[in-house]
């Protein structure tokens, strides 16, 4: 049996088939507002699709301009802003993936002065106090969901997820620390997860049964006044029952004060709390957050706590993980190391997200990956990250590489960053590289410093063996 079995195994839904396990979760990219951003979006989700990643989710998309995360940010409410879709589904599929459009409504979290939320409770994390939704509003949210999910059908998605977690519009209906309602979507639990229930219903009459409908669900609220592990294992089954194919199992509100993907949260660290959500429902379940290993994942969907796992950030790391896999090549992922410094910081910030781990992340059509069309024989000074990158690249385009460092060891800095408690996943940046390396054939030459002279010879001798 393979060593990775359960996360290489295919997933036959009836209508589709994902190929293996795998799932790239949705993330904020900013892509769509740099210059060519079709083509951009389009290189992005193919390389992933490429990379042998079962299912992709797309970053959020509003089902309304009252639900836009930002100023700017994407929406889909219309018939002629399909084109775009239609090319970038067409990209996924060419390559022999899945591709399902996320609806996010941010709610109270969007950064405009029109947000909206259940009730106008103003969240701590946004500047703008939100406007109450009056009961027709809600009626005609619930239209607006179905509504952006019949167009991404139309566009060539294979389904859509419906974002209910992380402190968005739909979590803010569920909990009642953000939903003060007195009509039939507030007080009692069975009127707070009305909203969602009826999303869930109208979304499902809209794309009819052959249409793969995802709910991303809040195993675990992390704020005061959210919902308890009952109730949430109450509301999966309500979800089930409305129509859903997979509940995705998101972790904790933004506002939370509890860390849920920052290095220092171990690994597959909320694995109870999705788990909780598996042994309420018969449907499949995706885990979330801090999975970024294949033995991690393995053992999670080994041991029954989930059905498949996502993995975003992993996937803007390295985007051929999956493949990988496959492949016996575990060693030569990229992994993340969860810095969040080009990614959520940079999105945070308002710039489009790459990657530390990753700089081709969101840049793939600014690269030439092409073979040199002369390849030359190229000494690098210092094995430090930026050392080791650069001679992992020009080793893939078919150069000869020797690498010089005057220490006894490879890394650098590295060797230090990965011993800074809570920063241990540096180590993982160092092991991707020194395997890249060795596969590559590149020379390298430890305890020797790069002076004229042995660069010189470097020059004039036709080969070296490896010391490392």
């Amino acid at each position: 049996m393979p060593r990775h079995h359960h996360l290489l195994s295919p997933l036959d839904l009836g209508f589709v088939t994902l190929r293996n396990r795998i799932v790239m979760g949705a993330m904020h990219t900013r892509l769509e507002t740099l210059d060519r951003p079709v083509e951009r979006l389009q290189a992005f989700y193919a390389a992933r699709a490429r990379g042998e990643a079962g299912l992709i989710l797309t970053g959020g998309f509003a089902p309304n301009a009252e639900g836009l995360i930002e100023p700017g940010a994407p929406i889909l409410d219309r018939e002629d802003q399909l084109e775009p879709h239609r090319a970038i589904c067409d990209a996924v599929h060419r390559e022999g993936g899945r591709i399902a459009l996320q609806i996010l409504h941010a709610g109270r979290y969007a950064k405009v002065p029109e947000c909206v939320a259940p009730s106008a409770i103003k969240a701590r994390i946004n500047r703008y106090a939100p406007r109450a939704l009056s009961t027709a509003d809600v009626w005609r949210t619930i239209g607006d969901f179905a509504r952006t999910a019949a167009l991404a059908r139309a566009a060539g998605y294979d389904g859509v997820e419906i974002m209910g977690s992380e402190g968005y519009l739909i979590n803010e209906f569920t909990a009642p620390a953000t939903n003060q309602r007195t009509d039939d979507f507030g007080g009692s639990f069975d009127n707070r997860v009305r909203f969602p229930v009826e999303v869930v219903k109208a979304v499902r009459k809209a794309c009819g049964d052959d249409f793969l409908l995802i709910y991303r669900i809040s195993s675990i609220d992390l704020v005061e006044g959210g919902l308890s592990a009952e109730e949430i294992a109450q509301f999966a089954r309500r979800i089930e029952q409305a129509g859903a194919n997979l509940l995705n199992t998101g972790i904790g509100w933004h506002e939370s004060p509890v860390p849920t993907i920052a290095a220092s949260v171990p690994r597959a660290a909320w694995t109870f709390a999705i788990r909780r959500v598996k042994q309420a429902v018969s449907i499949p379940v995706i885990a979330s957050n801090r999975i970024n290993d294949p033995d991690v994942a393995e053992a999670l969907l080994a041991g029954g706590a989930a059905d498949l796992v996502s993995m975003a950030r992993p996937l803007l790391a390295d985007p051929d993980f999956a493949k990988k896999v496959r492949l016996g090549r575990a060693d030569e992922i990229a992994t993340c190391i969860a810095c969040n410094q080009s990614c959520l910081d940079r999105i945070f910030t308002e710039q489009p997200a790459t990657c530390l781990v990753n700089p081709r992340a969101g840049r793939e059509i600014e690269f030439v990956d092409a073979p040199a069309a002369k390849p030359k024989r190229i000494a690098v000074v210092g094995a430090g990250p930026a050392g080791m990158a650069f001679a992992v690249n020009a080793a893939e385009r078919g150069h000869r590489v020797t690498l010089f460092e005057a220490a006894d060891s490879l890394g650098g800095q590295l060797n230090l960053a990965k011993v800074v408690p809570g920063k241990s996943e540096f180590g993982e940046l160092l092991r991707y590289l020194r395997a890249r390396l060795e596969r590559l054939g590149v020379t390298v030459r430890l305890g020797m410093r790069a002076d004229a002279d042995a660069l010189i010879a470097r020059a004039t001798t036709r080969s070296c063996s490896p010391r490392a």
